[in-house]
């Protein structure tokens, strides 16, 4: 038996799917993880992005129409993504557009982690303050521990992002790790699932406000960070993290289903 119950409703995290139920799988939890994103009050501004690579033409993903608000993304609101940075799905409407600083991140990063099924970011109340002090998180509460030995640091001025090479340095930087805090922009998370890394994004930002409010907070040892990092840091933690907020911020999902 599994240490946590299933949610009801919800196929179990590692679910196998065909190639077409999982990529309409991606598209609508990545709908959902926007309407999260907006209801934490985030992306009013146009800023950030949350992508679905393809389950069959890998090196394409999903994103949301350029000029869309996070709080009306649906399924029928993404835009295909193809490696030179165009809208492969052809029929979409009203515009079809890409977000440049989506394509110039989220490509070179999914390239360089091809076990990556989505990454996310946004500009946040305490994420960006704590990037601009280029320090990493330290275990200074429980969800800290989810990171603590799997972060990197992105120490660049290119905060726009306006070439690909950037993105190129933040994959470099990231490496294998699920969070990179990007210097003077904020954080950026990398999920085996879209859930998780929209789950990821969220407690990430848990942590930086708590490292914003207790910059000076004593931290546990490292033999106690890693017995909670043992459950909190785990893909599937991500994952059900995801299922904790959809409940909570988007209750009805069918919102962003194709009608």
């Amino acid at each position: 038996m599994s240490e946590y119950p299933s949610f009801p409703g919800v196929e179990p995290f590692g679910t196998q799917r065909s190639i077409e139920a999982e990529r309409q799988h991606r598209k609508r939890v990545c709908a959902i993880g926007y309407r999260i994103f907006a209801a934490m009050r985030w992306g009013q501004l146009g800023d950030g992005h949350i992508s679905a690579r393809d389950p069959e033409l890998t090196d394409h993903f999903w994103l949301l129409d350029w000029g869309v608000p996070f709080n009306a993304a649906t399924v029928d609101a993404l835009v295909l993504v193809g490696p030179d940075g165009s809208v492969k799905n052809h029929d979409f409407e009203p515009t079809g557009a890409v977000n440049t600083a989506g394509f110039n991140i989220h490509s070179p990063v999914l390239a360089a982690r091809p076990e990556a099924v989505s990454a996310a970011h946004t500009h946040t109340q305490f994420g960006t303050p704590w990037a601009a002090n280029v320090e990493p998180f330290r275990a200074i509460s429980q969800e800290s521990c989810a990171f603590v030995f799997d972060q990197a640091m992105f120490d660049d001025e290119e905060v726009e992002v306006l070439s690909y090479d950037g993105g190129k340095r933040i994959a470099a930087a990231l490496g294998e790790q699920k969070l990179v805090i990007l210097r003077n922009h904020g954080l950026l998370t990398v999920g085996l699932t879209v859930e998780s890394a929209v789950g990821w994004f969220v407690m990430a930002e848990r942590v930086a406000e708590v490292h914003v409010k207790a910059p000076d907070g004593k931290a546990i040892s490292d033999p106690a960070a890693r017995v909670a990092a043992s459950t909190l840091a785990t893909e599937d933690a991500g994952w059900r993290m995801f299922q904790w907020l959809q409940r909570t911020l988007v209750p009805d999902p069918t919102v962003v289903d194709p009608r």
